[in-house]
């Protein structure tokens, strides 16, 4: 019988700089795909074509303690202008041993919700990152990689869209 991998202890570093100790929580991307239903003639119900991803598929979310000043100042900005690295240690409760898990993001903040405000009360900022860039590593091996602008999605190693840029000459 298998005990399940849990996340034991995490870091977040926004553009190379380490929040060890201020992010409290990491929501990673949904990886949600757009799928518009096709009926054509003879056939008895619909079938899903994959049009890419959804819209807002590689937003993360993330959650900061205390006054996050150094993330208000890059609110907006470029397109990639922030690069998030959240370092993951997973492990099973019956072994010593660690998991490494990275999940990497390029994109920019689109919403910095610090809720409400009260003097001797614990307070945190809520931050929406809009990214286009995403890639996934888990012990040193590359699981996913999303480059919406360069027409890239990796799964396993495989590019599933190198076909299409060679059709179109890219």
């Amino acid at each position: 019988m298998a005990l399940p991998k849990k996340l034991k202890y995490f870091n977040v570093y926004v553009n190379g700089t380490s929040f060890a100790g201020e992010v409290e929580s990491f929501t990673p991307p949904k990886l949600t795909r757009k799928f518009e239903n096709y009926r054509g003639a003879g056939m008895p119900g619909s079938v899903p074509i994959d049009m890419g991803y959804e819209d807002d598929a590689l937003n993360v979310e993330w959650t900061i303690g205390g006054l996050a000043h150094e993330v208000l100042k890059q609110h907006g900005g470029l397109l990639n202008g922030v690069t998030l690295r959240f370092a993951g240690a997973y492990q099973k409760d019956d072994s010593e041993d660690f998991i490494k898990v990275e999940i990497i993001v390029n994109g920019r903040h689109k919403e910095q919700d610090r809720g409400e405000l009260k003097q001797g009360e614990s307070n945190s900022t809520k931050i929406t990152t809009q990214c286009t860039y995403y890639k996934e590593i888990i012990d040193n091996e590359e699981i996913t990689e999303i480059d919406l602008i360069n027409m890239i999605d990796k799964v396993n190693g495989k590019d599933r869209l190198s076909k299409a840029r060679s059709a179109i000459g890219l």
